[in-house]
């Protein structure tokens, strides 16, 4: 990252009087500030600051304050900086006069990651990882809902309706051709807009339930820029639902009588350019049985990264194509771990276990721990899954949220590939949403208790 990016964007795009410094926080929520143009090199140059507490937020936007970033510490500041090759301009915005760049945090000098700031744990990951000396073919597919900004009568959810048309999507077509007509607008936009802020955003599909949609994230190299593009994606797509009246969510389970969306990771490894994972037989190449081996070894104790509110544990229910045992398998989508069928060069493990609400650093995170810890200890996996494994008495995660904090305590090597630090904060925060979730009275318990109790 180099000042002379600021400078060439800004003469490149004469228009743009406002940036907006966006930064992830635990949630996968982007937050930040607004500059003017005339300070856009000033923040390449020197960095600008953000309360370190951002990285402390509850699902409300509050601080919590048992992670010790809040008052204790004074509510201080850290150094914020862009990151190189995501200063792009915001298309949706409709004077056309504004940019945004992604920025990662520090402590108060470069030199020091911010322990909290979950991009930073990821790199920190990417350069474990990295010592084993494999390079990475990554790419990612994020489901999502496409929402009626109004409710219905009963103020619930419902499918949109294009613009123009009478008509609201109710199918469950799978890949249908003509919802994808219905919604070429709203498609044609996206990959549009992604191609203008060079994310390589090339295909959507319409998934198992009315309104859901998914995109793909062309394979890249570069584990950080994979990741970086797929929260700038998600940001796009809600900005690009808001344009013609409609909202987006990344929600894993916003229907509980339909599918819930997840966010899958596609990794393959390579050596001087060739697939380690590739084999006649996948299942059988030690390098793939020890990478899913490792992952499920330590499915239990990071499934409170991939599952991360209570509402992540809605999605995880038995037929619904959302794994809920510790099972792999090839060609598969009723397991954790799919080896999906193709070329044997495009030979990969397809990561199955995220709702689409996880912050892809963290999960990323979750993808490189397990493959490295199975291939240094030659973990062998169990026997891979033939037929539905929903039907199968193979070994569960565990099913609430309560469980998944509790196993990720028992793991030291947590805190090994997160940092204790990080993970006693992501503990506080995700314990304290917990509880503030779990206070709630719901509509149902008044409608069935209150009369009768």
């Amino acid at each position: 990252m180099t000042v002379k990016e600021a400078t060439d964007f800004l003469e490149a795009f004469p228009d743009v009087t406002t940036i907006e410094l966006l930064i992830c926080d635990l949630n996968g929520v982007l937050r930040g500030k607004r500059v003017e143009r005339e300070l856009l090199e000033r923040v390449f140059t020197v960095g600008f600051y953000l309360p370190g507490s951002v990285m402390s937020l509850d699902a409300s936007g509050s601080t919590v304050e048992d992670a010790g970033l809040g008052m204790e510490q004074g509510d201080r500041d850290r150094l914020c900086f862009p990151i190189a090759g995501t200063l792009s301009i915001v298309p949706w915005h409709e004077l056309g006069d504004r940019a945004q760049v992604l920025c990662t945090m520090f402590e108060d000098d470069t030199d020091t990651p911010f322990f909290a700031d979950p991009r930073q744990v990821l790199v920190q990951a990417v350069e474990r990882f990295s010592q084993m000396g494999f390079e990475v073919g990554i790419a990612m597919e994020l489901e999502f809902y496409l929402l009626d900004a109004i409710r219905d009568d009963d103020g619930h959810l419902q499918p949109p309706k294009p613009p123009g048309s009478s008509r609201r999507m109710r199918s469950n077509q799978v890949y249908s051709m003509d919802d994808l007509d219905e919604y070429d607008f709203f498609i044609r936009d996206v990959i549009d807009t992604a191609r203008q802020q060079n994310i390589p955003a090339d295909t959507v599909i319409a998934e198992y339930a009315p309104g859901q949609f998914e995109v793909n994230l062309n394979y890249g190299s570069d584990i950080l820029q994979a990741v970086d593009h797929s929260v700038l994606l998600k940001r796009l797509i809600a900005s690009v639902a808001t344009k013609y009246k409609m909202e987006a969510t990344f929600m894993a389970k916003p229907y509980i009588q339909e599918a819930g969306s997840g966010l899958h990771l596609h990794l393959s490894l390579l050596k001087d350019g060739v697939n380690i994972f590739a084999a006649d037989d996948p299942t059988t190449n030690p390098y793939m049985r020890h990478a899913i081996g490792g992952l499920l070894d330590m499915a239990d104790s990071t499934q409170g990264f991939l599952a991360p509110t209570i509402n992540s544990f809605r999605r995880l229910a038995p037929d619904a194509f959302a794994p809920t045992t510790k099972t792999w398998g090839y060609d598969n989508r009723t397991v954790a771990l799919r080896i999906p069928s193709g070329s044997i060069e495009s030979t990969r493990i397809e990561h199955r276990m995220c709702g689409a609400d996880t912050n892809p650093y963290l999960a990323t995170a979750v993808l490189l721990a397990g493959v490295t810890e199975g291939i240094m200890n030659k973990i062998e996996p169990p026997m891979p899954i033939d037929g539905n494994a929903y039907e199968q008495d193979q070994p569960s995660v565990a099913d609430n949220q309560r469980d998944a904090l509790r196993n990720m305590e028992k793991d030291p090597r947590v805190n090994k590939w997160f940092g204790k630090d990080f993970v006693d904060v992501y503990q506080s925060c995700k314990w304290s949403e917990l509880r503030m979730f779990e206070q709630q009275v719901t509509p149902m318990e008044y409608e069935l208790l209150l009369p009768y109790i």
